[in-house]
């Protein structure tokens, strides 16, 4: 049986600091003159009463969550904060609740689709909340992949389990710990960021918001431009950032306290995802120097940038590579699947699963060739039990029903297919751009149907949670106690 005053009282709390953060952008409104501190006030205090409510209506002394619970708080958390996060794009944009929605879901999963058009001359109170929104989902989803997934054994997490993942009161202040040092790396980061766009040209306003969205991997930005807009040494900025965004933070905090950052690449999953991005880059760098005539130099930044926007599925846009030729576009749609490291900002498949997949493949040959063989499959130099490759066969197999089910919907409803085959992509992988003219890089999601918008808007959040977290909601035996 649910509990269910102990999940309305953590959804509370998590509207409580929703609604602390809305009075950043108020303010910024407020001091600037720049418009929407109404619209914000009013956003602020319905978030507050939402919050009063479920605080009141979940208060108890007897504050106990089981497993079942945790699924349903880890799915609520995303659906009820993006409904109040909302309300500013509607109060100030003037926008449908749908597309208010869209936008709010595809920045706190750090997808970065986005339905608005005119950032250059919008507030800043609301080109600051979308990028506070990014950056709260990215830091939020590392703390929950470390801390809550393992738990639930979801998508093969368990392999990177800690002290951390277990919840209970005798490692609680351990899991606070480093659920705390995870934060203090992110924030470190975050202000790094911010001072080398400001290196680099970008005002302190926009160098913030970029800041917030290329460490959360997520892809909002102040211009309809994105990263054209600004300078080349900014694009480096961001290519280093983003690739940083896209490493386990747990690793990231290890070597930070050790003080040997490169200690890092002894992880099998890291050195993946590094090879990843250099041989990738360097094909497309190539490819654009002896087909598409560009300098070499330049070749290497914009491939470099393109690259690996897409694999940590960040989805900031410098040039439209979907016209660089068939080689790109094809690895491009491969890349955007891919997905960087697990326990990092990022969404996608993620790198292990591949590794893994790769481990029992070879496992699987040396069986053909040797059959009364024994042979231990491994990952980081320790076994991999079976229970974990089941998790990731799991996890791929429901990871591509899930793009073939919400293509096929966008299908019905009327849209080309290569819209609605990379819409579904970019949304269940949460990288922001898709392909072709309507959704690729040049432009947005403002087109399509509502129901399409909300078929991507759950494909976002399935994506975000691991899938399988999500759908098992859908099955009765949940329910059953």
């Amino acid at each position: 049986m649910l509990n269910l005053r102990p999940i309305l009282f953590v959804l509370g709390l998590v509207l409580s600091k929703l609604a602390l953060f809305m009075y950043v952008p108020t303010l910024v409104a407020f001091f600037t003159g720049t418009g929407g501190f109404i619209s914000f006030a009013e956003a602020v205090i319905i978030t507050h009463i939402g919050s009063f409510i479920l605080l009141t209506l979940g208060r108890t002394k007897d504050f106990r969550l089981s497993v079942r619970d945790m699924f349903l708080i880890t799915s609520l958390v995303w659906t009820i904060a993006s409904v109040f996060a909302a309300l500013p794009f509607m109060f100030i944009n003037h926008i449908s609740f749908t597309d208010a929605y869209f936008e709010t879901m595809s920045g706190i999963t750090t997808t970065g689709s986005t339905v608005l058009s005119g950032l250059d001359n919008m507030a800043p109170s609301i080109l600051l909340w979308r990028s506070i929104l990014q950056w709260l989902g990215g830091v939020g989803f590392i703390v929950m992949a470390v801390a809550i997934l393992p738990m639930l054994n979801v998508g093969g997490m368990r392999l990177f389990q800690t002290e951390s993942s277990d919840w209970s009161d005798k490692s609680s202040p351990r899991a606070k710990t480093v659920a705390k040092n995870i934060v203090s790396v992110y924030l470190i980061l975050t202000g790094l960021c911010i001072l080398g766009y400001v290196a680099t040209g970008m005002t302190v306003f926009e160098a913030i918001n970029h800041a917030f969205t290329t460490l959360s991997t997520g892809g909002y930005s102040t211009s309809d431009g994105s990263m054209n807009h600004f300078s080349k040494g900014a694009h480096w900025v961001a290519i280093l950032f983003m690739f940083l965004g896209g490493l386990p933070f747990l690793l990231l905090v290890t070597s930070v306290r050790k003080r040997r950052p490169l200690e890092i690449f002894r992880d099998a999953q890291v050195r993946g995802f590094f090879w990843l991005f250099i041989i990738s880059s360097l094909m497309v760098a190539f490819w654009l120097n002896l087909h598409n005539n560009y300098p070499f130099m330049d070749a290497l930044r914009v491939s470099m940038f393109n690259i690996v926007s897409v694999v940590t599925t960040t989805g900031f846009g410098l040039d439209d590579f979907t016209a660089w030729g068939a080689l790109p576009s094809t690895l491009f749609i491969f890349l955007m699947m891919t997905g960087a490291c697990s326990g990092s900002t990022a969404g996608g498949i993620k790198i292990f699963r591949f590794q893994i997949a790769m481990a029992l493949l070879k496992k699987q040959m040396m069986n053909l060739i040797h059959p009364s063989g024994v042979f231990v499959q491994r990952y980081n130099q320790r076994p991999v039990n079976e229970d974990i490759v089941r998790s990731v066969v799991a996890f791929g197999i429901t990871f591509g029903l899930t793009i073939i089910v919400i293509a096929a919907i966008l299908s019905a409803m009327g849209l080309d297919p290569l819209t609605s085959i990379s819409g579904s992509i970019t949304a269940v992988s949460n990288v922001g751009p898709g392909m072709g003219t309507v959704i690729g890089p040049t432009g947005n999601f403002a087109s399509l149907p509502d129901a399409a918008k909300w078929v991507l808007s759950f494909g976002m959040l399935m994506g975000r949670l691991e899938i399988l977290t999500i759908l098992v909601l859908f099955f009765p035996a949940f329910w059953r106690r």
